[in-house]
């Protein structure tokens, strides 16, 4: 779903929230012992349909509409006077050069999945796209079919493990996520070359540069799901469970 694609991207914004993903662990217990049950209101569909628990919701739904906000009122007007500026190909090329920047992290959920012929072709494409495409800006790697692979992170080698996700989490900024997927996000922190960089305020002008560059690039996805929605933090739940599920699985 290229929404999440472009969802992912956002992310690296969000260092820190960190420190909210801690206090968040601490008061779980108590919050989910006040969550109302699932009811089954759609009997089998209901129950092959991946599930999670939403025991935050007022919290979360009072970020998905700062989310929401945030994008309609300045991520999204920036992003579009970006774009009148920046012709599609540097913008294409600026896309390549952080996904070339994620290989670290793609390779290492690999291997804590056992997918050892994922993570040579992680190496692989990123080898060759730092060296003739010239820093990660071209992607030679694309036409080769062995060096193209599902992208992989931690919270899916977590799902791999076993381990479910949680409950349901909007964090300001980040998006949708899980407890399962937040944990991974605190793990892939650690991997993101640009927490390495010093000053860090070179990491964060890059952060606002991916993001921004992400979402010239995917102006009208965000509206096309919410416009088909009737209930669009349920439908934005629903759909990113059911993406996540699908990434675990695959």
């Amino acid at each position: 779903m290229r929404f999440f694609a472009t969802w992912r991207s956002w992310r690296r914004w969000g260092r820190w929230p960190l420190v909210l993903l801690i206090c968040f662990w601490i008061a779980l217990p108590a919050a989910a012992q006040g969550a109302d049950p699932f009811d089954d209101l759609d009997g089998e569909f209901e129950a092959q349909r991946p599930v999670i628990a939403d025991p935050l919701r007022p919290w979360n739904r009072a970020m998905f509409e700062f989310n929401d906000r945030l994008y309609f009122w300045f991520l999204k007007p920036v992003a579009e006077v970006y774009r009148d500026v920046v012709p599609e190909p540097p913008r294409i090329g600026i896309r390549n050069f952080f996904n070339n920047l994620g290989a670290p992290l793609r390779f290492v959920a690999c291997l804590l999945q056992g997918k050892s012929d994922e993570a040579g072709a992680e190496l692989g494409a990123f080898m060759v796209n730092t060296t003739v495409g010239f820093l990660g800006f071209g992607n030679p790697a694309a036409g080769e079919s062995r060096l193209n692979v599902p992208k992989e992170d931690l919270g899916q080698a977590f799902g791999v493990w076993g381990m479910g996700h949680g409950c349901y989490i909007v964090w300001p900024v980040l998006g949708p996520s899980s407890l399962r997927d937040s944990v991974g996000l605190l793990g892939g922190h650690f991997l993101d070359p640009f927490t390495h960089v010093d000053p860090s305020e070179v990491s964060l002008v890059a952060s606002g540069l991916e993001a921004v560059n992400t979402t010239s690039l995917h102006i009208g996805d965000y509206e096309a799901l919410k416009k088909e929605a009737v209930a669009p933090y349920e439908a934005m739940r629903d759909a990113y469970v059911q993406f996540r599920q699908r990434q675990v699985e695959r």
